[in-house]
């Protein structure tokens, strides 16, 4: 099935889109396989000798939650070989499977640590006449690195084949996602992001054929491959118990002696602006903040413009949210004045619809003169409004997807900005002020109405238990800046 993009193709029929079978190899000894551990001062890499493929990745300066005492974060972390990340294989026959073992032939250490500069880790097999190089090239301050296959053909006649790379993160069916942010398969086509829902894709695999990096997101972490030649296509697919972006060259072929290169670009690390754009591949297009991107971005960047002074997130949002206050405050003064001059006219308003209940044209035109006569604009209360809620729902996904807010103190019992309020106090603070602004807001409802809006602060109360306490903060500042200005 072809969507309108050509580039984009949901593979749910192709024969060519079997599933890759990891082989075992014959007289491949378990007991071969050596685990080497790349360390720095941000990262923790484990690699496996078994197919010269990643087996987890720990982040030093991440941990599972804000305690002392916590341990590193795991993007990945996988005993199971077929979870194993960045695996190779060789189909359309040149045949070398991906679970092969390699011998490292630059290192003797099984504990690596990169205290500055790069790292050169080649790995080396050699399978049924071809040798195979997998040459990774770490650095110790940022969370990008290259890597490098190499295939040469020591057989006398020559041979066709294919290329494949599998990117892949575990993922089953009952994984809860956070319900307002993306979590699966993530590729940059040039031009915007695709993203393909996990419990899509059992039955419905993806291929992109012009990209330009493809990969898996959650809300703070990013694992993705840029490929930077000779890739025709990734695949997006679900395997029992884990995802696969597999990366396939165009069919080449290997005379006698000859050998092909395939050049990668990746990045496992946080989604934090500086670490993706720390090479040129566009890592940095992950961070994206939705319809209202354009509107959250300069937000975003004044946000982190603050904490580079405040060195606090939550000071730094009470600023933005005053600041953003400040610019708006002639329009909300505006909204409220139309309101209010609304509300004196009521009497006569009403003397009106009682006087053409019956004749609705004549009322309409009645009620137009009514306004024009006393200049009143009956939308004046709700333009100036409804032109900040972009800026309020930009702002929103700011502060709900940045990884600057994870575990990011405040002050007092808050301790994690990206968490709900363990005490539930500016929740409940917030729908006390949200309830003071609605009795100090003009309106122009009946009775009846009046009594149905002064349940949203209620609604709004329990429904912001839940919400990161950063989100709440910012609501509640905004409230009390309204009761101010009213």
């Amino acid at each position: 099935h072809v969507q309108q993009d050509e580039s984009y193709i949901e593979a749910s029929t192709s024969p060519e889109l079997s599933p890759v079978t990891d082989h075992v190899s014959i007289g491949n000894d378990m007991l071969m396989e050596r685990y080497v551990t790349v360390s720095s001062d941000i990262y923790n890499i484990v690699l496996s000798s078994r197919g010269a493929a990643i087996k987890s990745v720990s982040f030093i300066d991440y941990k599972e939650t804000n305690k002392p005492d916590s341990p590193n974060f795991y993007l990945l972390n996988n005993d199971n070989f077929s979870h194993y990340s960045f695996k190779v294989n060789f189909t359309d026959g040149i045949n070398v499977p991906s679970d092969i073992v390699y011998n490292l032939v630059n290192q003797t250490d099984d504990k690596i640590y990169l205290s500055n500069g790069s790292l050169h880790l080649d790995f080396v097999a050699e399978y049924d006449g071809f040798i195979v190089t997998k040459t990774y090239i770490f650095s110790s301050d940022n969370y990008h690195f290259d890597l490098i296959i190499d295939i040469k053909n020591t057989n006398i006649s020559h041979y066709s084949g294919k290329y494949n790379l599998s990117l892949t993160t575990p993922w089953t069916p009952d994984v809860k996602s956070d319900f307002y942010s993306f979590l699966g398969p993530l590729t940059f086509d040039g031009n915007k992001l695709r993203e393909d829902k996990p419990n899509r894709l059992e039955n419905n695999p993806v291929i992109f054929r012009d990209f330009v990096w493809s990969g898996f997101t959650d809300k703070y972490f990013l694992q993705a491959l840029k490929p930077q030649s000779s890739v025709e296509q990734v695949l997006i697919h679900y395997q029992p118990g884990f995802i696969e972006n597999r990366f396939t060259s165009n069919s080449f072929v290997l005379l006698p002696q000859q050998n092909m290169t395939f050049e990668h670009v990746a990045f496992i690390g946080p989604k934090k602006l500086e670490y993706l754009a720390a090479s040129d591949s566009q890592f940095e297009e992950a961070i994206h903040f939705g319809f209202f991107h354009f509107l959250a971005k300069p937000l975003f960047d004044v946000l982190r413009f603050f904490y580079g002074f405040l060195n606090n997130y939550g000071f730094a949002i009470i600023l933005l949210t005053v600041c953003i206050k400040l610019i708006f405050w002639p329009l909300t003064h505006k909204s409220y004045k139309s309101m209010q001059g609304m509300q004196k006219l009521q009497p006569e308003m009403k003397r009106l619809k009682e006087k053409y209940a019956d004749d609705k044209q004549r009322l309409n035109q009645e009620m137009m003169a009514f306004y024009r006569d006393n200049k009143v604009n009956p939308l004046g209360g709700c333009l100036p409004i409804l032109i900040q809620i972009p800026v309020f729902f930009a702002l929103y996904k700011v502060l709900l997807d940045s990884i600057e807010l994870r575990h990011a103190p405040f002050m007092l019992w808050i301790t994690d900005l990206s968490a709900k309020d363990p005490l539930y106090i500016t929740p409940i603070i917030m729908g006390a002020s949200m309830f003071l602004q609605q009795k100090l807001t003009p309106t122009n409802l009946d009775p009846t109405q009046e009594k149905v809006m002064l349940m949203m602060p209620v609604i709004f109360t329990f429904l912001f238990l839940n919400f990161p306490a950063g989100l709440v903060i910012y609501w509640l500042v905004n409230n009390l800046l309204t009761i101010l200005q009213q």
